[in-house]
């Protein structure tokens, strides 16, 4: 018999009532009740017919061992050589035993009820400290937050990407809004204007609360995979979404490869996204895991040939090969698909089943962003991209669109088959074609936001720079080099699709 906490009343009423029923002293048969902070035996209860007294041995807590915990389970892949002992990653996952600990004791607070909302109640709660893991590729971050978010005995858990979780936030949002009903008198605001016209306007309506609401009431323990700020429509709302989510006592455990401080690091109007630092870093520990070793590029003795260098061999006959392979599993034929979602329609020229042969012309060239790539994960699980070119400063749209592409695959453990003029480690160069280029998507930004080309202090914002680019390719490299090992593609038997 499993119960909760709110439960453990109506238990006692269960045993009373059986107390009111019986006559004689009786032995009921042994029963477990698991609770959230353990196990517990009822060995018997015991009432006799000269008083309702309620003798029991219930609830006699039980040497039963808890749930394990993420330094039971690292010491365990380590010693069944799963992971390497790295003294870096031990200090990490100390801390994340911590907050393991501090959550088993953690209720979250319920949902306001109607009374409250009306009244504008709200119950604010300090949830334990989260954990905000940064430090750079290939170190095992997201292997210890998935480590952690295994050990979490809880339902309401959540693991997901980043530029997923905010794809997922501003379809809320323009939920929300859609939702709001007709605003009547009361709720107006009348203002006289400086000529006297007279004027009635709407009371603005901040959709944040209720989308920060309904996120935690879905899940209070939230683990974030490759927490970064690039997009200026995510930089302006982190404060007030994550004011709002830890006031609803959330819980965070985040992988970054930047500092908190270097967050959204010369972005644009990055004042207005200053304050959620100290927000995010009030709320989590901040600790570097930075052992110097990425662990993907170890992995390269066992990899998959699935990335081909044009001067190393005939490419093109390499993937038309592989297509015929994994076409064969098919239940399709290979034809042009249209893919229909969120009112647009986006079309790739050869695909068969669950797999897409593309070209980077077809993926990066193209204005798509982290919601196509995340269809096309939901579509395809094998994907070609042929035809990488060398990307440089000038290409700062298509490198932007690249590492997004390669990190949502990632994420969703897509396996991907590639062709390119040079090895995947030489695919971006930095500073080739920089000198005083301005692409072109990039003027017509300036000339959205009414900022000047000359200016310097449009020239240092990141999105112009390329520095953004520099430091996530790096990551991109890294995921790339694992993408291509036998152990990521073995993964895809493990997915359920």
């Amino acid at each position: 018999m499993v119960v909760g906490d709110d439960d453990l009343l109506s238990l006692n009423f269960l045993y009373l009532h059986y107390a009111l029923q019986i006559t004689q002293v009786v032995e009921l048969p042994e029963t477990q009740i698991e609770l959230p902070r353990g196990m517990f035996v009822v060995r018997r209860v015991v009432c006799g017919p000269a008083s309702l007294c309620f003798l029991t041995t219930v609830a006699q807590e039980a040497t039963t061992k808890k749930p394990e915990g993420p330094i039971t389970l690292y010491n365990n892949y380590v010693a069944e050589n799963k992971l390497f002992y790295d003294e870096y990653q031990k200090n990490v996952v100390d801390e994340l035993q911590r907050c393991y600990e501090e959550v088993l004791t953690y209720t979250p607070p319920a949902p306001p009820s109607m009374l409250q909302k009306f009244l504008g109640w709200q119950k604010v709660v300090t949830p334990p400290s989260g954990v905000y893991i940064w430090g750079t590729v290939g170190t095992g971050k997201t292997r210890l937050m998935d480590l952690f978010f295994d050990c979490a005995p809880f339902n309401r858990k959540r693991r997901v990407h980043f530029n997923s979780f905010m794809l997922d936030v501003h379809k809320r949002i323009h939920a929300e809004k859609k939702n709001i009903k007709k605003i009547h008198s009361p709720d107006q605001a009348r203002y006289f204007e400086p000529d006297g016209t007279y004027t009635i306007n709407l009371r603005p309506y901040d959709p944040i609360p209720p989308v920060a609401r309904s996120i935690a009431d879905e899940s209070w323990l939230i683990c974030f995979d490759e927490f970064q700020v690039t997009d200026i429509g995510d930089a302006m709302i982190l404060k007030r979404l994550f004011t709002e989510l830890f006031n609803n006592g959330i819980v965070v455990i985040a992988t970054s490869n930047r500092h908190p401080d270097d967050l959204y690091k010369n972005g644009l109007q990055r004042s207005n996204f200053s304050p959620f630092i100290p927000i995010l870093k009030s709320h989590c520990e901040v600790i570097n895991l930075d052992s110097g070793i990425d662990y993907r590029m170890q992995q390269l003795s066992g990899s998959q040939k699935a990335f081909f260098v044009k001067s190393e061999c005939d490419a093109e006959a390499e993937v038309k090969a592989l297509f015929k392979i994994f076409s064969a599993e098919e239940t399709d034929v290979v034809r042009p698909r249209t893919l229909t979602y969120h009112g647009r329609n986006v079309t790739f020229q050869k695909t068969c089943g669950g797999v897409l042969d593309s070209t980077f012309e077809e993926l990066c060239n193209r204005a798509l962003g982290a919601s196509d790539y995340l269809q096309l994960c939901h579509v395809f699980h094998t994907i070609f991209i042929k035809d990488i070119p060398i990307l440089n400063q000038r290409s700062k749209g298509q490198a932007r669109r690249f590492i997004t592409l390669i990190d949502t695959f990632y994420d969703n453990k897509v396996r991907i088959v590639c062709t390119s003029d040079v090895p995947h480690t030489q695919i971006f160069k930095g500073d080739e074609g920089h000198s005083e280029f301005v692409d072109k998507e990039s003027l017509m930004l300036m000339d959205d936001l009414g900022l000047k080309e000359k200016n310097q202090s449009t020239k240092a914002i990141n999105i112009f720079t390329g520095e953004e680019e520099m430091f996530a390719f790096d990551r991109t490299v890294s995921r790339l080099t694992q993408m291509m090992t036998q152990e990521y593609w073995q993964e895809y038997n493990s997915q359920m699709r």
